[in-house]
């Protein structure tokens, strides 16, 4: 298959696991003169979200768990900008730059792995005072603002000031928001060796999910073992409970409990990119595009997809109608079939279905605490967490991002952690304006 002028143009838009990986197998598995891959993505890197938990509690360098699209995909061009619109009949993509105006990229063969967004519920008040945490610069953030919690608490001489700071409320309790809330929770906890005034015991963690238990992914025995666990470091796990309202901070739950918090952190799962709306291209009754076993998009031609934003059927379930769930598990094997079967499509061979043969799931619940369950062998505590860094050390991208976490892992056994906030970062040009006579004193946290 060739592009009108020569080459077939791909574009990808995407440049997260998926999207990186699968411009990777493609460069390597077509040469220039058969393709021309253009990659689609508002960042220059793509985040291993499977590490920001770690790297919020600092045992991780954050730029570590980045990766630069355009070091590793030296045969690509990448357009740093937002996909504004896909208009399959006429076959390009509307991408606005990050300055400047919208520009046209035309295609010959297009995959769409955009990933997902939070899924925000209409819960009064949660846009205005909650965080998610999908992003490298959400983790950033959420370790500064947990320390600087911790200071605010220590110098604070209103007891329901100091409560409302040391009071830490996560909602969703799957894996990002058990292992985020874990793995901070274990920082405080080591913070607060260094500030003076503040008990352990004064901190309140709470995990609120409206299910009847938390990370659904594992049996539910090693998912009782895990509220246990939370339960006993002293975090209050809410199940079937739902937040109704967060007006102002102040947290009204379904059960009937209302308190103050200066930590919202909401992890209650995610829904297809948004921007999927303005295309021309068939989307189910959740946004997702509904795609055959090959990862084509069903009712157009020469559209695949994969990730969050795709429905692809599940071989392996005895469900016929069972989907795909969005995790990490399936976009690292995901972006191996894709690759695969675009190739195939330039070259005019056969395209293979996507068939995951489930290996197991692993979970940090902080420094040397973790529960995996792999080919049904059920781990605790050491080997669960060990369990878990190498799996995902394994599936990290690059030697040289491997290399340097492993480095940050090696170098923790002989030095103490890291609890430094920089808070700077939030109002890089504070001095400045202070400076200038622009900018009061500003309100901590």
């Amino acid at each position: 298959m060739a592009g009108t002028t020569g080459p077939t143009r791909i574009v990808i838009v995407g440049g997260g696991y998926v999207g990186m990986y699968t411009a990777l197998g493609l460069q390597k598995q077509l040469s220039r003169g058969a393709a021309d891959i253009t990659v689609i993505d508002p960042q220059g890197n793509m985040t291993y979200q499977p590490f920001l938990p770690e790297a919020a509690a600092g045992s991780v360098e954050p730029r570590h768990v980045v990766v630069p699209l355009r070091k590793v995909l030296n045969k690509c061009r990448v357009i740093n900008g937002a996909a504004e619109r896909i208009v399959h009949a006429e076959k390009h993509v509307l991408v606005r730059p990050l300055k400047g105006a919208s520009i046209r990229v035309d295609y010959d063969l297009l995959v769409v792995c955009p990933g997902s967004v939070s899924r925000l519920l209409p819960i009064p008040g949660l846009a205005e005072v909650g965080i998610g945490f999908k992003t490298i610069g959400e983790a950033i953030y959420l370790r500064n603002h947990v320390l600087s919690r911790l200071d605010f608490a220590a110098n604070a001489t209103d007891p329901d000031e100091r409560k409302r700071a040391l009071t830490f409320v996560f909602v969703g309790g799957g894996y990002a928001g058990v292992e985020a809330m874990a793995e901070l929770e274990d920082m405080a906890r080591y913070a607060l060796r260094y500030v003076d005034g503040v008990d352990p015991s004064e901190m309140r963690w709470v995990l609120v999910e409206a299910a009847s238990r938390i990370m659904p992914e594992v049996s539910v025995r090693l998912s009782a073992y895990t509220v246990d666990r939370l339960t006993e470091r002293g975090i209050d796990v809410r199940l079937n409970t739902r937040v109704e309202s967060a007006v102002g901070g102040h947290l009204e739950l379904s059960d009937g409990d209302a308190f103050d918090t200066d930590t919202l952190v909401w992890t209650a799962g995610v829904k297809a990119n948004p921007m999927l709306e303005d295309t021309d291209l068939p989307r189910d009754d959740k946004g997702r595009l509904p795609c055959a076993a090959n990862l084509t998009v069903k009712g157009v031609t020469g559209v695949f997809a994969a990730g969050d934003c795709a429905a692809v059927p599940d071989l392996t379930s005895k469900d016929p109608n069972a989907i795909c769930g969005p995790s990490a598990q399936h976009a690292v094997r995901m972006s191996k079939t894709l690759a695969h079967n675009v190739a195939q499509t330039v070259h005019g061979g056969v395209l293979r279905d996507y068939r995951h043969a489930y290996a197991g799931s692993v979970a940090s619940l902080g420094l040397y605490r973790g529960v995996a369950e792999v080919y049904g062998v059920k781990l605790r505590g050491f080997p669960a967490w060990f369990m878990h860094r190498t799996y995902h050390v394994s599936r990290m991208p690059t030697l040289n991002r491997k290399v340097r976490v492993i480095a940050d892992w090696t170098a923790a056994l002989f030095f103490r952690r890291e609890v430094v906030s920089l808070g700077q970062l939030q109002m890089p040009r504070y001095e400045f304006e202070q400076a200038a006579g622009e900018r009061k004193l500003p309100e901590v946290g």
